[in-house]
């Protein structure tokens, strides 16, 4: 299957899309009213509107540097994912998302980098844990944090993750650990964007990677804006080979080009019956 992930409502019900992901809450903090007819999408630990309001909501590293869009690193304003307020409040929009749609995706969650966090309620919630070891303690903070979220959610439970399948590395950067992770999501989804697709060895290399790291499905996400159909549509065949579905982000009138070109060889390519031999 094929699908789209948006931020226009109205693209959603296009119809070369089998499934739709819409942009409830994005990594710049807008928000929008949650849809009934696609998967509402949540950024939940990417927020720059939050981190601007409330500086002291940012995770800082044992230096004191902010996780924000400003320094080395990092493309948006991160959250902590220990300040229990603004869990409350991210389940409070996963909750609007449910009574709209009852399947959610869950997207930006985890710890920025593996320094982070360690502001002073960082600091105490470890202090104060049953764990020696602070990755174990960061990795038990994001796994309660998508189990409390995933019994909110009726339906499919969809999480976004890093494109690296390399052993250990999603657990050291983000303190997401797949084993204990697979047992709260239904389906992941690792955006692997590029601008152009010249090139795909790197694409199967990466996707191969996550068909040996995960026994839970996972779906690929590729960078549709101002990418050549041509090699849109290479891609995506690449990226079908291993994912279960394949969606495009963010310029569904591209992906809706590539999606019929697809289709329309696959028709090309059937046959039927056996041929006569007059």
């Amino acid at each position: 299957m094929y699908g789209v992930v948006t931020r226009n409502a109205d693209e959603i019900g296009w119809s070369e899309f089998d499934r739709g992901f819409y942009e409830v809450k994005d990594v710049t903090g807008r928000s929008e009213e949650p849809v009934s007819d696609g998967v509402n999408m949540v950024s939940c630990f990417g927020d720059n509107a939050a981190a601007d309001a409330d500086p002291s909501l940012v995770p800082v590293d044992d230096f004191g540097r902010p996780a924000t869009r400003d320094r080395k690193y990092f493309d948006w304003a991160y959250i902590c994912p220990s300040r229990t307020d603004y869990r409350e409040g991210l389940l409070e929009i996963i909750d609007d998302c449910v009574d709209a749609n009852e399947d959610v995706r869950l997207d930006d969650v985890g710890f920025p980098r593996p320094e982070y966090c360690r502001c002073g309620v960082c600091e105490q919630a470890f202090e104060a844990s049953e764990y020696d070891d602070r990755m174990a303690w960061r990795a038990s903070v994001i796994t309660d944090f998508v189990a409390e979220a995933a019994d909110r959610i009726p339906g499919t439970v969809y999480l976004t993750l890093y494109p690296d399948p390399y052993p250990g590395h999603l657990y050291e950067r983000s303190g997401l650990d797949l084993a204990a992770l697979e047992e709260y999501v239904d389906e992941f989804v690792v955006p692997l964007y590029d601008t152009a697709y010249g090139t795909t060895y790197w694409l199967e290399t990466i996707a191969k990677g996550f068909e040996s790291a995960l026994e839970t499905p996972f779906s690929i996400e590729l960078y549709a804006v101002n990418v050549d159909v041509d090699n849109l549509i290479h891609a995506t065949e690449v990226a079908s080979a291993y994912g279960e579905d394949v969606f495009f982000g963010y310029e569904a009138g591209n992906a809706r080009a590539a999606i019929r070109r697809l289709r329309a060889d696959e028709r090309e390519g059937e046959t039927f019956g056996e041929p006569s031999d007059s």
